[in-house]
């Protein structure tokens, strides 16, 4: 992953909701997959490996985030462990299929998510973050986003 997308990750997790940061881990698994399998064409082992590792990262977060209290979750619970197995087989094996068979999975869950997410009126989940000001600025080829200063204590509540 670039300095920018982990810099426009870091973004979007500061504004997102509930349903938002899901789709961001998602969408952060499917980009780690691709990884892997750019690293698999290239025969670069290790980062195959590294991709993997941080796909299966993402994953344990999807795990962790699981609220049993609705029958639901088991249900992702299954396809989260089957994405898991699929993300250790294509490690073990040294092969892309099994990363094709993670990544539908999860593609297909991404969607869904999305059109969540566009219904899902809450609020972000993070408080006292900077503001992000976009297309106030423009750049030659690109667009500026500002961001305006929250004081020194940005993040922290006394």
């Amino acid at each position: 992953m670039t300095k920018e997308l982990k810099q426009e990750y870091t973004r979007k997790i500061t504004q997102a909701n509930k349903t938002q940061l899901i789709t961001i881990l998602y969408e952060m698994l499917m980009l780690y997959v691709e990884e892997a399998k750019a690293a698999h064409e290239k025969e670069d082992r290790m980062g195959f490996r590294e991709g993997i590792r941080k796909a299966r990262g993402c994953i344990n977060e999807l795990l962790n985030s699981l609220n049993f209290d609705y029958q639901l979750a088991v249900n992702f619970l299954q396809l989260y462990l089957y994405v898991n197995r699929e993300l250790a087989r294509a490690e073990v094996r040294n092969t892309e299929k099994p990363l094709d068979n993670a990544y539908k999975v999860i593609k297909g869950l991404h969607g869904a998510y999305e059109k969540l997410g566009s219904m899902d009126t809450s609020g972000p989940v993070m408080e006292n973050v900077q503001t992000v000001y976009a297309g106030l600025t423009y750049g030659r080829n690109n667009l500026v986003e500002n961001f305006t200063d929250q004081g020194t204590n940005r993040g922290f509540r006394a």
